[in-house]
């Protein structure tokens, strides 16, 4: 019994370390703050925060509650053990090699070690040079992102979707709540190009096509991301739209432009002014943390101009004729079945970006 004791110890230190790196106590408690503070019947005076609230919630309970479990089952593990004899060490072993195994795919997550990696994300999808492919290359990646995370147990909500005249989007905005979103997203930020034979134009022509995927962290809590709002440009307008009732007759949509960055974020999905800023700000809170963190500023004031990645060189390439293949420029991970891909198979790009920048 004595090297199963000895797996076992080992099993249960490797968990108390994973704890300490993830910081389960830390969100435990936090998990339990929320737990008292929707138990409470007048936060649902205000649904939207009641709802933002829950899906925080939510992500936390994921992150939080398999590593309870794992520990619990060793903790037991451990008791058995010592009321135990020599004739059960088959069993024990078993049980110790499924532990192993669960926290051999649990200790993934240790590579989810930047500032935002257990926020929610957003995913902000616009359609690049190409015309008409490129908006039919964009609504082709916002299925694959919302695929990947039907598979992922993610919820996914779009939150602005402008559609293109003949085909596709001209842009769209998705929240993806779950554990790690945006850690396991950040690796699609940057420039997806595609190259395969349009179907847009008569002579069946090989196109090639770009689209900008910006992920940003989910920044819920104004004190986050502190914004001085002399930095603020906000302008109110009518929504536009394709005609009958669901154009707005009111100034309800909002730009906001934050001034030293010139960032410009521009919402219209709501009829309610208020929201339509309310998500606005979020998507900037967002859009100012990924920055500073590419920037390695200390704080938002120190951000500078133009500074983002944005259109730069791309980061994967889609190849579909004259043969199917999916490349990842930064790690060179590659994947031969692109329409699997394409249908949300990107766990493997996922991987391969988290390793390469473990340091």
């Amino acid at each position: 019994m004595q090297p199963l004791t000895k797996r076992l110890d080992t099993l249960r230190q490797s968990i108390a370390s994973a704890y300490d790196q993830l910081a389960i106590d830390e969100k435990a408690a936090q998990l339990a703050a929320f737990e008292d503070e929707l138990a409470s019947p007048e936060i649902w005076n205000n649904p939207a925060y009641a709802q933002e609230k829950s899906k925080q919630l939510a992500a936390l309970q994921a992150m939080v509650q398999p590593w309870h479990i794992l520990r619990g089952q060793a903790d037991d593990m451990c008791e058995l053990m010592e009321l135990g004899d020599d004739s059960l060490a088959t069993e024990f072993d078993t049980q110790i090699s499924a532990l192993e195994l669960e926290l051999s795919e649990r200790k993934k997550e240790l590579l989810f070690n930047g500032p935002y990696d257990d926020h929610n994300a957003i995913i902000r999808l616009s359609a690049g040079a190409g015309g008409t492919d490129a908006q039919d290359w964009t609504e082709m990646l916002e299925r694959m992102y919302l695929r990947w995370a039907e598979k992922a147990g993610m919820q996914t909500s779009i939150v602005e979707r402008s559609a293109a005249d003949e085909a596709g989007i001209k842009s769209s905005v998705i929240e993806v709540t779950g554990p790690y979103s945006y850690g396991k997203l950040r690796s699609e930020n940057g420039v997806h190009r595609l190259v395969r034979l349009s179907p847009f134009n008569s002579d069946n022509l090989r196109q090639t096509s770009f689209a900008l995927v910006d992920v940003l962290p989910q920044i819920t809590a104004p004190d986050e991301v502190v914004i001085d709002d002399k930095d603020l440009k906000v302008d109110v307008y009518r929504a536009g739209g394709h005609g009958g009732q669901s154009v707005n007759t009111t100034d309800s949509a909002v730009r906001i432009t934050h001034i030293p960055t010139n960032i410009v974020v521009a919402i219209q999905n709501e009829r309610s002014q208020l929201q339509n800023k309310e998500t606005a700000m979020k998507i900037l809170r967002s859009k100012l943390a990924q920055l500073q963190l590419e920037q390695h500023a200390e704080s938002i004031s120190d951000l500078q101009a133009n500074e983002s990645a944005s259109w730069g060189s791309q980061i994967r390439n889609y190849v579909l004729h004259p043969y199917t293949m999916v490349k990842d420029t930064r790690t060179k991970h590659e994947d031969r079945d692109a329409s699997g891909v394409l249908d949300g198979k990107i766990d493997g790009f996922i991987d391969a970006y988290l390793e390469a920048n473990l340091g």
